[in-house]
């Protein structure tokens, strides 16, 4: 690595991230706060490099929003809904089914569930639908449509279904390759009145936590990351990413971290809040790779960076997350996904070569214990030797 200029202390903790081990909470923050950028973009790129080799990675998939209701008031969101009039609360299984065949046709191998976090504690509209359905809630009508979408399509269902239990996991687990829910902060301080997170109570950040912890504990191929820039200090963003890595460092079962950049959206209360810069996101991209070494897969969506997003992998990134052909991007609609053969041709001009992978990691894949017989089965239909998709499936 060339020697850039940096004050002593932050030339060992620049070190110490090279080797691979990961930093300190005191190395991290010192990089964060003070070191150069280029020298920390290069130090990340190489511990990428030495673990992942020049190949990045990215997702087909088809997206389906199962609902838009929730009982969270996040100061920043535009996916969430409450009841309207002539509106259905849920997706019905035909629909569900009709996105999922559509994605199918288009090559699509991940069936991406995202939903409201627990809309049926304040709404009686929710309520009723489950009702009439047979179910007591959200997450037992997800497991339900995940089935069906993983027996009629062969599509790889992963949920993003906000707060689980130990036992709504280990249900999921029968019908979902994977699971996922962005711990989004550490920081209990965005709870407060007129915070990001006031008015949700399902973003109190030991709860999330929780449910990492029982995932790992079930053994499920888990991602979960941080949504930068909604008003937490350095400290608190580096607080969540090493919570993150005691759990993955406990359980091993964490297989994506992802570093989320904030994007203002009119009509929330935080839409004229400021927006973190691609230099930001570059820093806490390099950071993170520094703190959680090579093996972790890092991702940070390039439909957020815009036309900058090239400047990502530069930072230590290995995958762009889910590309869909097919539906757009809920959670930003505003943001939509390059196409898949510029993504490829951009990738390639930085350097590396893009692949298709699973909604689950290769190295997660074939791991025992980590997927269900009735979704390995399906799995093995998608699945090459070496874990990546199938060209042919």
């Amino acid at each position: 690595m060339t020697r850039l200029a940096n004050p002593p202390n932050l030339d060992a903790a620049l070190k110490q991230g090279l080797n691979g081990h990961g930093l300190t909470p005191e190395e991290a923050l010192s990089l964060m706060e003070g070191g150069d950028l280029d020298a920390l973009l290069q130090a990340a790129s190489v511990v990428c490099d030495q673990s992942k080799g020049r190949t990045v990675t990215y997702s087909k998939k088809v997206f389906i929003p199962l609902t838009h209701l929730c009982r969270d008031y996040c100061g920043y969101c535009t996916f969430r809904a409450d009841p309207e009039g002539g509106v259905p609360p849920y997706m019905t299984p035909e629909q569900v089914l009709a996105i999922a065949e559509a994605g199918r046709r288009a090559g699509c191998k991940e069936a991406l569930f995202s939903l409201g976090d627990q809309p049926e504690r304040i709404f009686p509209e929710a309520r009723e639908f489950l009702r009439r359905r047979g179910f007591e809630s959200t997450l037992d009508y997800l497991e339900a449509v995940t089935r069906l979408v993983l027996d009629k399509t062969g599509l790889l269902p992963h949920s993003n279904p906000g707060l689980m239990g130990a036992e709504n996991l280990h249900r999921l687990k029968n019908s979902n390759v994977s699971l996922g829910l962005m711990i989004e902060s550490a920081s209990p301080r965005l709870l407060r009145s007129g915070g990001p997170h006031w008015k949700a109570p399902d973003k109190v950040p030991t709860l999330r936590l929780k449910t990492i912890e029982e995932a790992g504990r079930l053994k499920i191929a888990f991602t979960t990351g941080i949504l930068m820039g909604i008003g937490e200090t350095q400290q608190e963003r580096l607080d969540a990413l090493f919570a993150i890595r005691g759990l993955h460092e406990k359980y091993g079962h964490i297989q994506e971290v992802i570093i989320q950049p904030f994007r203002a959206k009119a009509g929330t209360r935080m839409a004229r809040a400021p927006e973190p810069s691609i230099e930001d996101l570059q820093r806490t991209l390099a950071i993170a790779r520094l703190i959680f070494g090579g093996e972790m897969n890092l991702q940070s969506p390039p439909n957020l960076a815009s036309e900058d997003y090239p400047l990502l992998l530069r930072a230590g990134i290995n995958d762009w997350g889910g590309i869909s052909p097919v539906t757009q991007d809920f959670i930003n609609p505003e943001a939509a996904w390059p196409q898949i053969p510029i993504l490829a041709e951009r990738t390639a001009a930085a350097g590396f070569v893009l692949r298709e992978r699973l909604a689950i990691y290769p190295e997660f894949s074939s791991r025992p214990g980590f997927v269900d017989a009735r979704v390995q089965s399906e799995l093995q239909k998608l699945r090459c030797e070496d874990g990546y998709a199938r060209k042919d499936s």
